[in-house]
């Protein structure tokens, strides 16, 4: 069901005899998403195991001829050509390009070749990691599945939850790679590559974001290429199939692409919105206005608590590890909702912020990196002192503005990102318990941001800063949210906003265009100004937001589940019982919005390591 339809599974090496093999093979199978038969192909030969689950197309995506292996998660297209290719073609082109060979490959997809002949594995994953892969040394074999739980079917492994990888949860809200939950496996970064050989292991990435930071197009030429590759790449999202709609939040990214959509078929494009009944959440009327705008056929569903208390079991069990983002129970609800109504897949807007300019602290972080254009002498040797011993300073609100400014100014990127961290306002011994804290490297997660943000091929800050939110809040976070939401309700998903062709056009807009002082997305929304209602151009980003602090405060059966899930979680020894007191506190006073988001990273996680037997 949904991407799971399309999962691969396997190893390289040797897992028991053959009929353990087969035994494995088959369970491995059934964990990313149903039993090898009709709809999942296995070959294998020598020295590995592979298996794709794919549907009535599994033939187009495992292959193998004397000597190599391949599968491959959905059928892929060849750089240049455009033309689509399936795993036999694969096996020809990777006889041709050996480990070069992802190099050739567009679209989302996750790879494996087992090479019997030259005794090598290669596995890989798209540019903007939309299909994820596990990876593992185990016993003889090196395992990969595309989903985490299928690797516990292979004997001898042990699903150790390292403390690290909670407290990356904690910081974070979900588990960057390319690290996991489990100790021992990772998964594949973006765009990443890795082989094994006789050589060792050797990994890599065979893409990054081509961005120009100097590149002197017109705005009137990058419209005119923009306008002409948009229907492009959502008619590629499309297919030719029938059963496809949209994501509709309102926002600019699912409105262009549910009106780009509409534009390309005869019939009413069947769109999905989500309401909720709570103050400040429901943002369904923009929706309405882009539904009758591109005159989609609309569906609404409002998602009550009830709607949460259900979906949080569900939830917490199909996801492959904790995840904190509130968002994907709105995503799962309306994936369910669609699926209902008949549709097969849907097309989702996400991306369209991190390649467009469209994140708030792209506007915000510029502000304060022109404090770091202002001269050192004149910085140190003036403006800190005086705002530091101005008298009485700590009582006027302009003096104490500037403190505050300066401060956070001081803190390079990408650390500086993170100042309002849940785990930055608390010392950490006041956080967690006293063994736990002394077991993990707090540092780590900083760590992971400032070794993506270093190895932007960008100096532009704008740049720099969205080639971090695309692993971060897009890969490590928005994308594992609503693939997993659409896995789970039994629906397939596509990113229209992340065709490679729509990338490498973004990566050529000026970053001047990207981001106009605080004008957010400025060649985005000039570009598709005539296209889009002026009332979306005009409102701020939202989504499907969950109401959930509220509602953990208000509704009593939602109220008690968080209880109980936090009850277990403080017999972990994992935080420390004063803290998660606070938390509680905060939260049932005047805050329950605010602290209800660390009271929900709370629950989930409880609920994750409840319903995966830890």
């Amino acid at each position: 069901m949904g991407f799971a339809m399309y999962g691969i599974c396997g190893w390289f090496g040797t897992v028991g005899d053959a009929a353990t093999s087969e035994a494995v093979l088959d369970a491995m199978l059934g964990d990313c998403g149903g039993p090898r038969g009709p709809g999942g192909v296995c070959v294998g030969v020598g020295m590995g195991q592979l298996a794709a689950l794919a549907g009535p197309a599994g033939a187009e995506r495992v292959f193998a001829d004397a000597g190599v292996l391949v599968a491959m998660s959905e059928t892929v297209r060849e750089a240049g050509s455009g033309r689509p290719l399936g795993a036999r073609e694969l096996v020809d082109l990777y006889r041709e390009h050996g480990a070069a060979l992802p190099e050739r490959l567009r679209g989302s997809f996750a790879l494996a070749v087992i090479d019997r002949e030259n005794r090598r594995l290669l596995l890989a994953v798209d540019r903007i990691g939309a299909r994820p892969l596990y990876l593992v040394r185990t016993g003889e074999a090196i395992a990969f599945a595309s989903r985490l739980g299928a690797l516990r079917r292979i004997p001898g492994f042990r699903p150790e939850i390292p403390r690290q990888a909670l407290f990356d949860y904690l910081y974070l809200h979900m588990i960057p790679s390319p690290g996991t939950i489990y100790a021992g496996v990772e998964k594949l970064l973006p765009a990443q590559a890795i082989g094994f050989s006789a050589a060792g292991r050797e990994a890599r990435f065979y893409w990054q974001m081509p961005y120009q930071d100097d590149n002197h197009a017109s705005f009137r030429d990058l419209r005119e290429e923009f306008r002409t590759l948009l229907p492009q790449v959502v008619a590629r999202a499309a297919g030719e199939g029938q059963g496809v709609g949209a994501f509709l939040s309102g926002g600019t990214d699912s409105s262009t692409v549910a009106g780009t959509l509409s534009g390309l078929r005869d019939k009413p494009v069947s769109t999905y919105s989500m309401g909720f009944a709570a103050q400040g959440f429901d943002e369904i009327e923009y929706a309405r206005i882009a539904a009758r705008h591109f005159r989609t056929r609309s569906n609404e569903y409002y998602v009550t608590p009830e709607d949460v208390v259900e979906s949080i079991p569900a939830v917490a069990g199909y996801c492959d590890e904790p995840f904190g983002n509130a968002s994907i129970v709105p995503a799962y609800l309306c994936a369910r909702f669609a699926r209902f109504d008949g549709t097969s897949c849907l097309l989702a807007g996400d991306g369209g912020d991190e390649i467009f300019g469209g994140n708030e602290r792209y506007a915000t972080q510029a502000v304060f990196e022109r404090y770091g254009r202002v001269p050192y002498l004149l910085r140190k040797g003036l403006i800190e002192p005086a705002a530091a011993l101005f008298p009485f300073g700590s009582h006027i609100t302009a003096v104490r503005k500037a403190r505050s400014y300066i401060a956070q100014a001081n803190v390079p990127l990408p650390d500086r990102f993170e100042t309002y961290n849940f785990l930055h306002r608390t010392p950490l011994a006041e956080v967690f318990d006293a063994d736990f804290l002394a077991s993990v490297d707090a540092d780590l997660p900083l760590v992971n941001l400032r070794e993506v943000y270093g190895r932007t091929a960008s100096q532009a800050t704008v740049n720099r800063m969205m080639h971090l939110d695309l692993k971060i809040t897009l890969a490590d976070n928005d994308l594992r949210k609503v693939s997993q939401a659409c896995g789970l309700a039994g629906v397939d998903v596509a990113y229209p906003l992340l065709d490679d062709d729509l990338m490498e056009f973004a990566a050529r807009v000026p970053p001047a265009m990207q981001v106009k002082g605080a004008r957010l997305r400025w060649f985005f929304k000039q570009a598709l100004a005539d296209f889009l209602p002026q009332e979306i151009l005009d409102k701020s980003k939202h989504g499907f937001g969950l109401p959930v602090g509220l509602w953990m405060a208000e509704h009593p059966q939602l109220s008690d589940l968080a209880g109980d899930s936090i009850s277990a979680l403080r017999r972990r020894n994992i935080l420390k019982a004063s803290y998660i007191d606070w938390i509680q506190a905060q939260h049932a006073g005047a805050h329950a919005s605010y602290y209800g988001v660390m009271l929900w990273i709370l629950v989930m996680m409880e609920q994750w390591l409840d319903h995966h037997g830890h």
